[in-house]
């Protein structure tokens, strides 16, 4: 398992966590300024290279690349903002935003209808 620390990144953090857990494979886990990834299947292990290229490559699509350090240490990876710069909410709502599942990656159009579907993983 690897604990991702998003406290420099907090806006984007939803975004980020989808995107990192289709690209790497993973079982993501939301916390207050940080997420996890685990494996389906326990006998495997996450290769944190795979996961900081991942959060690299997020950061590039939001052209963020240059203001951040994505440092590993042991199990856990850092976003450390170089000049001391916080992600703004980058976009603002709208009728055409399209809403994400972080659990599973199911998107919609609608917020009731995401609340809804988010309330299955807890049954």
């Amino acid at each position: 398992m690897l604990t991702v620390d998003c406290r420099d990144v907090l806006s984007v953090k939803n975004e980020l966590l989808v995107y990192v857990s289709d690209t790497v494979a993973a079982i993501p886990t939301l916390k207050n300024n940080q997420f996890t990834l685990s494996t389906f299947d326990d006998d495997e292990i996450l290769d944190i290279n795979t996961v900081i290229g991942a959060i690299k490559e997020f950061l590039d699509s939001i052209g963020e690349n240059n203001n951040f350090a994505v440092i590993s240490n042991n199990n856990t990876i850092n976003i450390q903002s170089i000049h001391g710069k916080i992600i703004e909410q980058v976009s603002e709502t709208t009728q055409n935003e399209m809403f994400t599942c972080t659990h599973c990656g199911f998107v919609t159009r609608y917020q009731v209808e995401l609340n809804a579907h988010q309330r299955i993983h807890y049954l």
